[in-house]
């Protein structure tokens, strides 16, 4: 379908894209590998006429194509969702979509737009009023809208950036299934992820870039995650986790006993976790791992847990008094509940605790503060322009990296973390794992939620198993193993250890 020989890109002196080599096949869907910097993004841009290379060829079912803008490389039938939306907020989900096809029409036959624009909805499985305004839909329903607007023309070749990063199970779901049909129509799709499992479940073959260079193309079927993470970042997929087994116990270290805690109505258990301990919460989707999280923050005011430190009683009904209490919580949905993307990367990190910033009268000493964004910049190796840069500015490992200083800044001693590598490239998760582990190095209680099993025993000193709201038993490190977690986790086993 479409094929890229010797393709380079430079910015200035820069040189973002050398010698890059594609092969993409009618009826196939390809993934784009690599590290944030690769040159994933600038390689689909050229695809679909947003920038010119700078050498080598680019060609369609053989024949040379230049394309010298967005709207050639339509023509053509390349179509392309950008991880970032384009999407016009006050206009509603129909005219959103067929916006390209209403510009310079001076009578619209509404009644016509909203059927097709619905037609086009359902096909992929979704259901969304089309009537609505784009500004009152969830981020996930505005990534359906995307696709609709790609698929209003006859698409011989789609392109992907991240689409799941913002949609839950149940719609990557549906996504996969809209993907795959097309395939099945002889349509190309480029598909770009971090995410490996998404890979080996949708892809047929990966192509990895690193530093704007072809490594190699692999075939899903005879590959694995090591041999990917190996060619992205030329060390083995063990090599990304740091040595917890070296890790002391500190035995006058706090303990945080959490006792009667109650998930999705089931009965309820108690857990705790040591000082310079990491406890993983493991399970299948809708087991209860989040709601674990958000019960012990006080974020569900119905929750009649007990939580102690030592012997002192925490009182936690809410999140404002978890973290007066020292309880910080890195959540799921980093860019929703995690982080304010709009303001600064400075306020980000301030806002969980002006008390250390307050100057006389109440105002906020700039100079101070700044003081204490540097060091969390600094000690966190956080990649940035300026901390007066928006939080959106960063990338995904660098965000996730500002929401861990936010909870830092208020001297947690015990630290949540949900889903601590979602949407975040490879070579920033062996940054964020390494992070994880000196926090708790330094006496930090962790307890951590991921859907990743190597995340989860990579990282974790024991493992604690849920299923339905229930805990099915506990795993320390010496019983790690793939086979014991899934026969927990789908409840084959009669084990019921506590925690």
């Amino acid at each position: 379908m479409i094929e890229i020989k010797n393709v380079s890109k430079s910015y200035g002196g820069v040189q973002s894209l050398k010698d890059v080599n594609l092969q993409v096949k009618r009826g196939e869907i390809h993934a784009i590998l690599g590290e944030n910097g690769a040159g994933k993004s600038t390689l689909m841009k050229i695809i679909a006429g947003a920038i010119e290379r700078n050498g080598g060829t680019m060609s369609m079912d053989g024949t040379p194509v230049e394309f010298q803008n967005t709207q050639a490389a339509k023509n053509a039938g390349i179509g392309i969702i950008y991880q970032e939306f384009s999407l016009v907020p006050a206009l509603s989900v129909a005219e959103n979509i067929f916006l390209h096809k209403l510009a310079g029409k001076r009578i619209i036959n509404w009644n016509e737009l909203y059927q097709s624009a619905d037609k086009l909805i359902k096909n992929l499985g979704f259901n969304l009023n089309v009537k609505s305004p784009v500004s009152e839909l969830s981020i996930s329903q505005q990534q359906v809208v995307e696709i609709s607007k790609a698929l209003t023309e006859e698409v011989r070749l789609l392109i992907l950036d991240e689409p799941s990063a913002v949609l839950g199970p149940a719609e990557t779901h549906k996504l996969f299934a809209t993907l795959r049909a097309l395939r099945d129509k002889g349509v190309a799709i480029i598909y770009i992820s971090h995410h490996l499992e998404e890979l080996f479940e949708l892809c047929d073959r990966i192509t990895v870039l690193k530093d704007g260079v072809t490594v190699k193309t692999f075939e899903t079927g005879t590959t694995s995650k090591d041999e990917l993470v190996q060619a992205m970042l030329g060390r083995s997929l063990k090599a990304m986790f740091p040595d917890r087994s070296l890790q002391p116990v500190n035995l006058n270290g706090r303990t945080y006993y959490l006792d009667n805690i109650s998930v999705l109505g089931q009965p309820a258990f108690s857990l705790h976790v040591k000082a310079g301990e990491i406890l993983g919460i493991g399970g299948l989707v809708g087991s209860g791992r989040t709601e674990l999280l958000r019960a012990v923050f006080g974020a569900d005011s119905d929750s009649a847990k007990k939580i102690r430190c030592d012997q002192q009683e925490l009182t936690i009904n809410s999140p404002k008094e978890a973290v007066a209490a020292g309880i910080g919580m890195v959540p799921e949905d980093r860019k929703h509940h995690g982080g304010l993307l709009n303001i600064s990367i400075l306020e980000n990190i301030s806002i969980t605790n002006y008390k250390k910033v307050k100057g006389m009268f109440g105002f906020i000493n700039r100079r101070k503060e700044e003081e204490i964004a540097a060091s969390f910049r600094k000690r966190l190796n956080i990649k940035l322009s300026s901390l007066h840069d928006p939080l959106s500015s960063l990338s995904g490992g660098n965000q996730q990296k500002v929401i861990l200083a936010k909870w830092l800044n208020i001297d947690a001693g015990l630290l949540l973390i949900d889903e601590p590598t979602r949407g975040v490239d490879v070579g920033a998760r062996s940054e964020i794992y390494q992070i994880i582990h000196e926090l708790s190095a330094s006496g930090l209680a962790i307890i951590m939620v991921s859907s990743d099993r190597e995340e989860l025993m990579g990282l974790s000193d024991r493992i604690m198993v849920m299923k339905s709201g229930k805990v099915q038993g506990v795993l320390g490190r010496p019983d790690f193993s793939e086979e014991s977690f899934l026969r927990l986790a789908i409840g084959a086993t009669n084990d019921q250890n506590k925690g």
